[in-house]
């Protein structure tokens, strides 16, 4: 697979979301197992879920860097659509308590 191409970044921009999500969440419930950090509550557990899901949509920004720093435009330039579609859906999902 080549490296400055525009699948690569689709293939990035769609993956690294998803596993910071995964990555975050991990270290948010091994927190709370040894009390490091609060029990999540029925009125807190929205929030925590919107805040999980918007740092995993920046995990996209170290592959970014990366590209960025490598000169790979095009795989820059198809890390940036599904990071656009995870903030549009972000943005669907969370858009009444944000705006409501």
């Amino acid at each position: 697979m080549d490296k400055n191409s525009i699948v690569t970044g689709l293939v990035l921009g769609c993956i690294v979301p998803v596993l910071g999500f995964i990555v975050v969440q991990f270290i948010f419930d091994t927190l709370t197992q040894f009390g490091l950090m609060a029990e999540v509550t029925a009125s807190s557990e929205g929030r925590r879920l919107r805040t999980l899901a918007l740092i995993g949509i920046c995990f996209n920004l170290i592959p970014f860097n990366i590209c960025k720093n490598n000169r790979w435009d095009q795989t820059m330039r198809g890390i940036v659509f599904p990071t656009l579609v995870y903030v549009g859906a972000w943005l669907f999902r969370f858009y009444s308590e944000l705006f409501g």
